[in-house]
């Protein structure tokens, strides 16, 4: 397809402006690319589930007007990668692409691979640009008054770091809770690290499935909640911001996440823009008790596209390039849109070895120490493409059993009822 004034055409979904922007920014430095190709773009927010079926249709439909490039996910990925959408995918290595070097050279996060690569034919179909593994990130000013030392070493071995365990984690919440703090602001500060630490996904040969570590969220929810050790708050509420600014009922000594966490949503809410401001530069980041890793965008091409050369040189510059002429080198270091920006861990280890990750929000704190590591940590195998519905009721269920209104056996029947009634998986009651 050819547009007005000759360009070929590649066509583009994605479900924010973030990949667009990359690609715009990669037109800007690559004047030769840019006069062969125009870039087209479809932006389809993921609220009220609009983008899944408008991607699925354009994928089936085919023609010209079907996306060459696309986006997906950490919530819907796999859908795309290893679920039903799975056979529209190009193999990187089918676009050109030398896939199993690039990936040893940069040292790509295990997990991100784990997840873009389709089983069918063991070949990758998909890779991220941003590294969503987590950690622990807390008041410095707590750990001091607390355990002495706001050392992230002093504060892992506090929280029991790289113990894949909860027993460490809850003896510092009963010591914060003797100083009157909170050791995480609600439940849902756990939650991502149970979920995507968990052996197993939530659907097992067709079958709903309840892998032990995440049925333990109901106890570990109730024991949180029954010893007062949170403020009770539930994520992405004004609540829960307040907490980042330590103006909540109790302080709040931390918070788990990746790095996004810190640059796009506590920074935002710590009451201040430059240390001594409100709680921002007295925050500290440490290994977390379990890996986990939280978001993330995967990149995929439509194995039909006409125009597999093009695709590649865009994927291979915001997934693999690993130079500082690539974007996970900018990205990493703030400076990927031409000027300072936010820095933000990416997949490639081998960039971030390069780079500087010191933050103010942190006390300067070089915060690829933390994360390099738990992009290793984390866990690519449990995941399935109806988590982000699955997690809605596992949580709600959950909520229902801590608040009483329901008893552990009756929170259990009552997820399982929900996800019988409204997805077309087997349930055993």
């Amino acid at each position: 397809m050819a547009s007005a004034d000759g360009k070929t055409v590649i066509n583009v979904m994605s479900f924010t402006d973030e990949v667009p922007k990359m690609i715009d920014r990669y037109l800007e430095l690559h004047p030769d690319f840019a006069d062969k190709y125009e870039v087209k773009t479809t932006i389809i927010a993921t609220t009220d589930g609009l983008y899944q079926p408008a991607l699925d249709q354009a994928l089936a439909s085919g023609g010209a007007d079907a996306p060459d490039l696309y986006c997906a996910e950490s919530a819907f990925v796999l859908k795309y990668t290893q679920g039903d959408m799975a056979d529209f995918a190009a193999a990187y290595e089918d676009l050109g692409i030398d896939v199993d070097a690039a990936i040893a050279a940069s040292e790509i996060a295990p997990y991100s691979v784990e997840i873009g690569t389709r089983p069918s034919d063991g070949k990758v179909v998909g890779l991220g640009y941003q590294a969503t593994g987590g950690a622990f990130i807390y008041r410095r000013s707590i750990a001091q008054d607390v355990f002495g030392s706001d050392d992230p070493a002093v504060v892992g071995e506090a929280i029991g770091a790289g113990t894949q365990s909860w027993d460490k984690f809850f003896e510092a919440a009963a010591a914060l809770k003797e100083k009157g703090y909170a050791i995480v602001s609600g439940d849902g500060d756990i939650w991502h690290a149970i979920e995507n630490s968990s052996d197993a996904g939530w659907i097992v040969d067709g079958k709903l499935n309840i892998d032990p570590k995440r049925e333990a969220f109901l106890d570990l929810s109730k024991e949180l909640k029954d010893n007062g050790y949170h403020n009770d708050t539930q994520d992405w509420t004004e609540a829960w911001y307040a907490d980042m600014a330590g103006i909540g009922d109790q302080p709040v000594f931390g918070f788990y996440g990746p790095a996004w966490l810190i640059n796009y949503v506590m920074a935002g809410n710590s009451g201040g823009s430059a240390p001594g401001e409100g709680t921002y530069g007295d925050w500290a980041v440490c290994p977390s008790n379990v890996g986990f890793f939280w978001g993330g965008t995967w990149l995929l091409a439509n194995k039909d596209t006409p125009n597999a050369e093009a695709v590649a040189e865009i994927i291979n510059w915001i997934t693999l390039d690993d130079s500082e002429d690539g974007l996970q080198y900018g990205w990493a270091n703030g400076t990927w849109s031409g000027e300072q920006g936010t820095k933000d861990t990416v997949a490639s280890g081998t960039v971030m070895a390069k780079s500087n990750g010191e933050l103010d929000f942190l006390g300067g704190q070089n915060m690829f120490e933390a994360f390099v590591p738990a992009n290793e940590y984390a866990n690519g195998s449990n995941l399935t493409q109806y988590d982000e519905t699955i997690n809605n009721y596992w949580r709600d269920a959950v909520r229902q059993y801590t608040a009483g209104n329901l008893s552990r056996d009756e929170a259990i029947a009552a997820f399982k009822q929900n996800v019988a009634d409204n997805l077309d998986v087997e349930v055993d009651f």
